[in-house]
């Protein structure tokens, strides 16, 4: 069933609510204007007037959504960069967003997660099997082999 087009004026006061509320990404709110019902030369009006009076800005949303899944989800850069590829961000955005991400706090997640899930593998008496859960959760997590790795090698 097709939504009916409830109108740019309705829609960009909608739309301008749903900017103020948290950062969302240019896919976010094409796919909400589109679900409005609008057409898609009013969608990129609306678009472009968002981005004119900065409600929507790609790298803003970027920066964003890479510390909050990185703080509060314990996500690893790998894992960020392919959420936001998801989103449609741009390259650069996308670099951007992981190089604010500080080294050191990054580096104490790992150690924090890592320390976590070995003291939940303790009873775990076979050391190759601990060692490929332990590798395979902080992958999953979206971090680089390479630093588990080195982790692994200081236990």
């Amino acid at each position: 069933m097709q939504p009916l087009n409830i109108g740019k004026e309705k829609a960009l006061d909608k739309i301008v609510n749903y900017c103020s509320y948290q950062e969302r990404s240019h896919t976010e709110v094409r796919d909400k204007l589109f679900s409005f019902g609008l057409y898609k030369e009013q969608v990129e009006e609306l678009i472009t007037y968002l981005i004119g009076e900065n409600y929507l800005n790609e790298e803003r949303y970027a920066i964003a959504f890479a510390g909050g899944k990185f703080r509060m989800k314990g996500w690893g850069r790998i894992k960020i960069k392919y959420a936001l590829k998801q989103h449609k961000i741009s390259e650069f955005c996308i670099k951007k967003a992981i190089a604010n991400i500080d080294e050191d706090e990054y580096l104490e997640k790992l150690k924090k997660l890592f320390s976590e899930k070995i003291s939940q593998l303790s009873k775990e008496k076979n050391l190759f099997v601990r060692n490929k859960k332990l590798m395979g959760y902080l992958l999953q997590k979206g971090y680089e082999a390479s630093l588990i790795n080195d982790l692994l090698k200081e236990i």
